[in-house]
């Protein structure tokens, strides 16, 4: 990896827009976009499907061997088959937090995700980006908003494809937030260096402009383009 490489590190709990937020930034800049989140849902999707429990253990181990992902474009592979929309559904939803905070299972993702890094630079968004994956990142961007808000953002997603209701998902949100907040394997938490946005009540774009604007600050300070 090189050190000279852009890594901009976009955390934030559920539905705080992180993902929306990265993919508009990595397009405005012609860098990648790594969608961390998208890895975790493949491989509870994965994990779920056959049974496997969100528990250490020897068929974990297993399983996780035998599991191959790949992203390509906007589409999320497991094992040569397409899980893209799998991988957003409400079961994957409530057991995703469970295998993600399992050693085994970060263990196996922290490399692929570390792998991603060019020359090109890279926006990678998820829970522990700035903090435990790519602690060396550039800029580190701490994405929130009040549950309520992402609850909404949630249902206005899921609501015409006859999703969960508006407190059921507010419920969801607040259980994720304990527990990701709560376990003892990267909780999530904002880096100490990381600037935190509050987009309570912001567009994606004015979010994507503070982000800009760091990087803006950054090649300035640097005295240089990259």
């Amino acid at each position: 990896m090189s050190a000279g490489c852009l890594i901009i590190a976009i955390d934030g709990p559920a539905g705080s827009g992180k993902s929306t937020v990265a993919k508009a930034v990595a397009q405005r800049l012609g860098i990648d976009y790594l969608d961390t989140g998208a890895l975790y849902r493949a491989v509870a999707l994965w994990l779920d499907k056959h049974g496997v429990p969100p528990e250490e253990s020897e068929r974990l181990r297993e399983e996780l061997r035998r599991l191959h992902i790949k992203i390509k474009g906007d589409k999320v592979y497991v094992n040569g088959c397409d899980v893209t929309e799998a991988i957003r559904s409400s079961r994957v939803d409530a057991v995703v937090s469970a295998y993600s905070a399992l050693p085994t299972v970060r263990e196996c993702l922290f490399s692929i995700q570390r792998a991603q890094v060019n020359c090109k630079g890279l926006v990678a968004d998820g829970r522990d980006m700035g903090t435990v994956v790519f602690p060396e990142a550039q800029i580190k961007v701490f994405l929130t908003a009040s549950p309520e808000e992402r609850a909404r953002r949630r249902w206005l997603e899921s609501s015409d494809k006859g999703g969960l209701t508006y407190e059921e998902i507010l419920k969801g949100i607040r259980e994720r937030d304990a527990f990701d907040s709560g376990r003892s394997i990267s909780p999530l938490r904002a880096a100490r260096d990381a600037c935190v946005i509050d987009t309570t009540g912001l567009s994606v774009d004015e979010v994507v402009d503070q982000i800009i604007e760091l990087v803006k600050n950054l090649k300035q300070n640097d005295g240089g383009d990259g």
